[in-house]
């Protein structure tokens, strides 16, 4: 069975970091992060399989998307954080690199991700 477990959200000033972290049991495929914003769709914000990444064009040089493979922890590393960056970042695996929610089968429970200005 899989299980994804978020962890790391906060808060933090605008221009800050924070570091998410995704701890994966029960699988070893493509995985990536998404947020929801209130009101607003879920969007996807990075992706990874084993030989490539792929990120949204709003967090292209602020934000990068490691794994820990020994660990099996997916990692969001968040730099130059902006206040349209606030939402609940979720955790998903699937089996395609795309950035498009409704191709991962997986999902962790969220962490809240605030950034005043």
């Amino acid at each position: 069975q899989v299980q994804l477990v978020e962890s790391g959200g906060g808060s933090v000033q605008a221009g800050g970091s924070l570091r998410l972290s995704c701890a994966a049991s029960g699988y070893t495929g493509v995985m990536g992060w998404f947020r929801q914003a209130p009101g607003k769709e879920r969007e996807g914000v990075a992706a990874r399989s084993i030989y490539r990444r792929t990120y949204a064009d709003s967090v292209k040089g602020r934000f990068t998307i490691s794994k820990d493979d020994a660990k099996n922890i997916l990692y969001l590393q968040m730099n130059s954080l902006k206040p349209e960056d606030t939402a609940i970042y979720y955790c998903a695996a699937g089996w395609s690199l795309t950035l498009v929610p409704e191709t991962y089968d997986y999902w962790g429970q969220g962490t809240q991700v605030t950034v005043s200005s």
